[in-house]
């Protein structure tokens, strides 16, 4: 898929989204080497692989000494004396019946065993696709659609499983049986099989043209369908906000136009792909025509056996069907080639860089931090930060402020090492952050952020999320610290009260308390608040502000926040404004310079001056 030519810039810590999410699908890439990549998947599994392929091998066997049978049976009767070798031909039929009966045994048997291989191929994709997306860094996030994503762990791997569990088996096949027969045609006549080897040329001429014409259209295909994916998405998340700017219409044209886009190219790959067979049937029907006629000629002047004729006739149907077979399932294997590219290109994408060697742990973190110097941008040109420099010292409470996109929240997606700065250093109690193992530093972390994020299962196990081995006499406790008690203790089931990330059982507020007792649970010694009390009544703001005074105590507090209730008390208030920290101070010392925070509070109370 197309890669964006830009980074968005975050408008909130470790949020999602961004701009050209339906960009249009690139190019296609080598369909080669996404084959051989899907074989060197399928190949994990070499003994089942190697006991399919032996029987495949027995199958095609079978299909190729059947029309050999057939002549022999035919040349058992003499046309000239008319006269019949029964015992031969019985025994011909006996064994015509036994090979077929052979043939069915070992193909369903071959068919299970890369079934089950096939499956095995799809869960292991899902599971190392699922696993590169944790490792992934947030930039990725960033500059996706999630519905896409989803669209590539999902309708993707699906395509991969239908096409392995339906045409490896007879692609195999095939090309035995395209060897065996060529094999056995070459010994019983030379001309014959020249005859039959027309098809060839003809055969692969059309397949480079279809390929070329067709595989274009799967590739966008698969595009546009994680592009739909990601409209239902956010039109589902954001129904409210749809409906609220009256925007159902607008909402509406936006899905007609990718869905259009979808059928446009579903119906273009459908065609081109599907007028491959009916092209090879063509081929093949001249073919039996020709061989007839010739096989005939040869019959009447060189005394070719009808038996032969007759097997020839039955290998060049038999010929043809593996190029059928090929051509049937030609837009199966185009489609599922989209798929794994598409997944293939996600497994392709820079991980988050690993710890460096020899990085070190935090064993007991105290929370002082330093910026030194500490310049970043999201994209080439455009810093959101530049030289910054301060610090808190353990335990210290600091408010960050300034107007939306000034760069409040990219200080907390630095010192997370979410990104990592461009220039300049980041210390927590003296140790540079790019030499700590990235999960010790993260335990030093507990965040609630504006957006409340909720996963599926009971109220215990959300607020339990960042605290795995916390008592349920120890949630209940945060939540009590949160003031989250209170309203759980009403809900059906109370604390077992099952809810979910999407659903809306649960209000914003609600949520949010939920979100402050699983920080409140997890005991790091460095707090993140990113507009913790946006969603919530003055009167639960009074009371979460005294649980926070409670629980912003011997931690370093990073507040990220616009109302003055909530910033005030803060030991210290950075204004962050063009990319720099424009002032620093205690709420009264910062209110007598009269600089940019008086002009802020001037404006929030409307006292503008």
């Amino acid at each position: 898929m197309q890669q964006n030519s830009k980074q968005p810039t975050m408008g909130r810590f470790g949020a999602g989204g961004g701009p050209g999410r339906f960009a249009p699908t690139a190019k296609p890439s080598d369909a080669k080497g996404t084959f051989r990549r899907v074989i060197g998947v399928y190949l994990r599994w070499k003994k089942p692989v190697l006991a399919a392929g032996a029987l495949t091998l027995v199958s095609s066997g079978v299909a190729v000494a059947a029309p050999y049978l057939s002549g022999l049976c035919f040349d058992a009767m003499n046309v000239k004396t008319l006269t019949t070798d029964t015992k031969t031909l019985y025994i011909l039929l006996t064994a015509l019946v036994v090979l077929h009966l052979a043939g069915w045994l070992v193909s369903t048997v071959s068919g299970v065993l890369l079934l089950n291989v096939s499956q095995r191929l799809v869960f292991t994709l899902r599971s190392e696709f699922f696993e590169k997306l944790q490792r992934l860094p947030l930039r990725f996030f960033d500059t996706r659609s999630h519905g896409d994503t989803m669209s590539r762990l999902t309708n993707d791997a699906d395509n991969i499983s239908s096409t392995i569990a339906q045409t490896t088996t007879q692609l195999v096949s095939s090309a035995l049986t395209l060897i065996g027969s060529l094999s056995v045609m070459l010994y019983l006549s030379v001309p014959l099989t020249l005859t039959i080897l027309v098809s060839v040329p003809l055969v692969a001429a059309l397949t480079r043209v279809i390929t070329k014409k067709s595989r274009a259209h799967f590739l966008a295909q698969a595009g546009q369908l994680g592009a739909l994916n990601g409209i239902i998405e956010e039109s589902v998340l954001g129904l409210k906000m749809v409906k609220a700017f009256g925007r159902k219409q607008a909402v509406r044209e936006q899905f007609s136009g990718v869905n259009e886009q979808l059928y446009q190219s579903s119906v273009k790959a459908q065609i081109w792909s599907g007028g491959m067979m009916p092209l090879v049937n063509v081929i093949n029907n001249l073919i039996f025509t020709l061989v007839a006629v010739v096989g005939g000629l040869l019959s009447v002047r060189s005394g070719l056996l009808v038996g032969t004729l007759v097997s020839f006739l039955s290998y060049s149907k038999q010929f043809g069907h593996p190029l059928n077979a090929i051509a049937s399932m030609f837009n199966t294997i185009q489609s599922a080639l989209a798929g794994a590219e598409r997944i293939f290109e996600v497994m392709d994408q820079a991980e988050e860089p690993p710890d460096q060697p020899g990085a070190v742990e935090l064993p007991d973190p105290k929370g002082a931090v330093t910026f030194d110097n500490v310049s970043f941008a999201y994209e080439a040109g455009r810093p959101v930060l530049s030289g910054v420099s301060f610090s808190v010292n353990a335990g210290e409470t600091v408010a960050l402020v300034g107007e939306t996109g000034a760069g409040k929240t990219t200080v907390v997606n630095l010192l997370t090492r979410f990104y990592d700065p461009t220039e300049g250093t980041i210390t927590i109690d003296g140790v540079p952050i790019d030499t700590v193992a990235r999960d010790s530093l993260r335990q030093c972390f507990s965040a609630v952020l504006q957006e409340t994020c909720l996963f599926s299962g009971t109220v215990m196990d959300n607020i339990r999320y960042g605290a795995p081995g916390a008592t349920d006499g120890q949630v209940v406790a945060a939540a009590k610290l949160a003031s989250a008690h209170a309203f759980i203790e009403r809900l059906p089931d109370g604390y077992d009260t099952w809810v979910s990330g999407s659903a809306d059982s649960l209000s914003e507020g609600q949520r949010q308390l939920l979100a402050i007792a699983r920080a409140v649970l997890r005991e790091a010694p460095i707090l993140i608040l990113d507009e913790a009390t946006s969603s919530v009544d003055t009167k639960t703001e009074k009371d979460i502000q005294r649980a926070l005074v409670r629980l912003t105590r011997n931690r370093t507090s990073f507040l990220i926040a616009h109302r003055l209730s909530t910033i005030r008390d803060a030991d210290r208030i950075m204004v962050i404004g063009g990319g720099r920290i424009l002032e620093s101070g205690g709420h009264a010392s910062l209110m007598a310079a009269k600089g940019a925070y008086y002009t802020m509070v001037a404006y929030q109370m409307g006292n503008e001056t």
